[in-house]
């Protein structure tokens, strides 16, 4: 399985980024991030069906994840950004029993990180 992350880069805090990640199939998908000095924290994860959602409260109201309609790609619309929203940023893919279970641990694959660095 091949998760292949891209959308990183740097951004003054108000602007946006869109992370994308493509699966060479679906899954239930992810957005982990980790900042140095820091664990790693799930900021996102979208169902394999689509419709069921999580954010972590940092990122409500703020990132936005979706599929494609192909439903192997996701992206993470991230708006309003943050310095506190420096990290590197994970995409992980799980495989799920349940179409609409959005898992919060226990992910099989994980793509390459991308850096986000907000400058204030």
């Amino acid at each position: 399985v091949q998760l292949q992350a891209s959308g990183g880069g740097l951004v003054q805090a108000g602007g946006s980024l869109r992370l994308s990640c493509a699966a060479s199939r679906r899954y239930a998908m992810g957005w982990f991030r980790q900042a140095p000095g820091k664990e790693r924290e799930l900021v996102a994860a979208i169902s394999w069906s689509g419709g069921e959602l999580y954010y972590v409260d940092s990122a409500k109201g703020r990132f936005t994840i979706s599929r494609d309609n192909a439903k192997t790609t996701i992206y993470l619309q991230m708006n309003s950004l943050k310095p506190e929203d420096t990290a590197v940023y994970y995409c992980a893919a799980a495989r799920t029993f349940v179409p609409t279970q959005v898992p919060m641990k226990g992910y099989d694959y994980w793509g390459q990180g991308t850096q986000v660095t907000v400058s204030s």
